[in-house]
């Protein structure tokens, strides 16, 4: 097995698109800037798709459901607009348009984006022979407990409004074959650093199959006709499930944590909880306060470390 092999698109599209799949479409490059952005494209109708439906595609259902992969993401962005660079063919990159119907709850999006990856992981490396353990830190990243928690992958979600719809864009990297030396920074790893060589193609499919079951827990569900909705349950109940089995995951919660502010200061306490907007909840020396994920630059152990 090659892990540096082109994506196996055919494959991976005749699985997506399917029965039981709420995917439209995959929409594959060799290179490109970066997957957000280009669905964004979609989306807004700035340009046009391309690649096979699964059904008739709709106008007002342009670039929803669509999955945009690329080899080497040449201009990819984490949080805050910081750059997010890597090897070609050594990463997974991809983006998914969900749709919302309450955009309030969109804040979820990053934080269960986050678990399903983390089941990925679990999942393929452990069928690999080589089982690592992925770690939830509040609000985008995931870890490798294995590799002293260095950081696996960051996730990006970006809310869309077009044509009076509402979709958020879930950008995901995932850093899969790089070397230490490929890696841009010493608190970064990758799943053949930590010891698990798999296929990109099936990381992908193991994660976006997790995404779909907990889309509830951000408001999403399934497209119909697909037989998917609202994950494992319907409604409130999926909605919770997904929530709390979040909660459960997040290494963050119950860690003496300094929260970094654009302004420059920094807020220290116990990260407590999440709450039902997916902020993070603090108890610091005056009291609770309350941070979204667009209004921290970093929040880190207290104590130091590198996550």
């Amino acid at each position: 097995m090659d892990v540096r092999d082109s994506l196996d698109i055919e494959t991976v599209s005749a699985a997506l698109v399917t029965s039981g799949r709420p995917w439209r479409g995959v929409e594959f490059h060799p290179a490109l800037g970066s997957t957000n952005t280009r669905l964004r494209e979609l989306l807004t109708g700035s340009s046009p798709t391309s690649g096979a439906y699964a059904v008739s595609p709709a106008d007002d259902d342009r670039g929803l459901w669509w999955v945009v992969l690329t080899d080497h993401q040449t201009g990819g962005r984490g949080r805050l607009g910081r750059a997010w660079t890597v090897p070609d063919r050594a990463s997974l990159a991809v983006s998914v348009a969900v749709p919302v119907a309450d955009a309030a709850q969109a804040g979820w999006m990053p934080l269960l984006a986050g678990l399903a990856l983390s089941r990925a992981v679990r999942d393929v490396t452990g069928a690999a022979g080589h089982p690592l353990t992925a770690r939830l830190k509040w609000p985008n990243d995931v870890l490798l407990a294995d590799d002293a928690d260095r950081k696996l992958s960051g996730i990006l979600c970006e809310l869309v409004t077009s044509g009076g719809r509402q979709a958020v864009v879930v950008g995901t990297g995932v850093n899969v074959d790089q070397t230490r030396d490929e890696v841009p920074v010493d608190t970064a790893t990758s799943l053949a650093l930590a010891g698990s060589r798999v296929r990109r193609e099936d990381l992908l499919l193991a994660y976006l199959d997790h995404l779909t079951d907990v889309l509830a827990g951000a408001g999403a569900g399934g497209r119909s006709g697909t037989g998917v909705h609202e994950g494992r349950g319907s409604g409130t109940a999926a909605r919770e499930a997904a929530r709390t089995a979040y909660r459960e995951a997040c290494s963050t919660l119950g860690l003496q944590v300094r929260v970094h502010l654009p302004a420059g200061g920094a807020a220290e306490g116990t990260a407590e909880s999440v709450d039902d907007d997916g902020g993070l909840v603090v108890r610091t020396a005056d009291g609770l306060r309350t941070f979204a994920a667009g209004d921290v630059v970093h929040v880190r152990p207290a104590a130091g470390g590198l996550a």
